[in-house]
């Protein structure tokens, strides 16, 4: 498991403001380009420099900020040529991956530092608020009521500092819509930005029970934006009862109706665990039979972190024993055309006949596998675990393909 955010050591702060940087190795990056870079150094880069090309990197290149590891091993032999420099900061060895074009937010403060983006990765999530209108049972990341608006200030920067060729990005929390239309603009700012990259929005879709909101959003025409919606059951009474907000299921459905409605594309989720799993089958029949026009159904295993921890014995099921009902659900979907995958799923657990639509959908930032799994001939197509699955619980009948 990756490492995304932490403490490090900071040496002689001249600027404490909190600021997105973009990792460079370029010690002769275009000067314009330096003020929102950090300079990515090996102690072995600087341990054979003399005072003055060190003076003249450090003083005169004007980074905004110069990154070094591999000092748990060197900084005995140049720690006392730093001391007196500005603005340098010491990596634990857990930052040892970051590389030319990922992108952190550094806070001198707090001596604090987080990963927002990795460029050779497709895993990259924009977290957008910690608010929302839901207290999912499995909720990986409890919400909470805080004035957070700088994370959307944050994600409008971050766009403008992207890659144009970015695959991939998703909007998540929280409850990414809490913004109002300032969410409509952060969309807006995406197609601008990032013609041609796919924007995944994780949202419970309630706000768009509102058709004007769902609207504004239509009339961006983003052409690659799809909206993953929980529907956690067919029956509005469980519904409501897993995510802890009376009424939810209507106004669900009626914000992907009206999104549908506007030409926006539509995911709807359903994670599988004790709470859902007596109606899961029902809920993909009530799904082609009322919702037929949705893009994509995923059925999701437990990820087991944040909420699901304190209510893992209401939620946990071993997937092993529910892998027919599995094959049911997806035969329903099937059989009407409903596009539909899989996802956090091992292959070992489910039949046959769905490894098809079986996704490696884990970040793999969080992915990984039992030391059983190293002899599984399949082990390149299966999913694998949340990190907090091998940490908590998972299936009691993992069992490695033989080639």
């Amino acid at each position: 498991m990756l490492k995304l955010r932490g403490k490090i050591s900071a040496l002689n702060v001249s600027d404490a403001k909190p600021r997105l940087l973009k990792i460079t190795k370029n010690p002769r990056l275009p000067s314009p380009l330096r003020k929102k870079a950090a300079l990515l150094l090996h102690y072995k880069d600087i341990e054979n420099l003399v005072d003055d090309d060190l003076e003249k990197l450090f003083r005169s290149s004007r980074f905004s900020a110069f990154f070094l590891r591999g000092l748990s091993k060197g900084f005995a032999g140049v720690g006392d040529r730093l001391c007196e420099l500005s603005d340098v900061y010491l990596l634990p060895d857990d930052y040892e991956y970051l590389d030319d074009g990922d992108i952190v937010k550094l806070n001198p403060e707090d001596q604090y530092l987080s990963v927002v983006f990795r460029n050779k990765t497709p895993n990259n999530s924009i977290f957008l608020t910690e608010r929302c209108n839901h207290l999912c049972l499995m909720c990986s990341q409890p919400p909470r009521d805080v004035d957070d608006f700088w994370l959307l200030d944050d994600a409008f920067e971050l766009l403008k500092m992207l890659p144009s060729d970015t695959p991939n990005i998703g909007f998540t929390g929280g409850e990414p819509t809490i913004y109002g239309d300032e969410f409509i603009d952060l969309i807006r700012a995406a197609k601008l930005n990032l013609s041609q990259t796919s924007v995944d929005v994780l949202s419970n879709g309630r706000a768009f029970k509102d058709f004007a909101y769902a609207r504004l959003l239509g009339q961006v025409e983003h052409p690659n934006l799809m909206l993953g919606i929980p529907l956690y059951s067919d029956d509005p009474v469980r519904h409501d009862y897993i995510v802890q907000a009376q009424g939810a299921f209507d106004e669900t459905l009626r914000g992907i109706i009206n999104l549908k409605r506007v030409g926006v594309r539509v995911e709807i989720r359903l994670v599988i665990h004790k709470q859902t799993l007596p109606r899961m089958v029902e809920t993909c029949r009530f799904i082609v039979r009322n919702l037929l026009f949705v893009d994509h159904v995923a059925l999701m295993g437990l990820e087991i972190t944040g909420y699901t921890r304190a209510n893992l014995a209401a939620l946990w099921v071993d997937p092993d024993s529910y892998r027919n009902e599995l094959s049911d659900a997806v035969e329903v979907l099937r059989a009407y055309g409903i596009n539909c995958s899989i996802y956090n799923h091992q292959l070992c657990t489910v039949n046959s006949d769905v490894e098809l639509v079986c996704r490696k959908s884990i970040s793999d930032w969080k992915n990984e596998y039992l030391p059983i799994c190293q002899k599984c001939s399949r082990k390149s197509e299966c999913g694998g675990f949340f990190s907090t699955q091998i940490m908590y619980r998972h299936s009691e009948h993992i069992k490695p393909f033989n080639a």
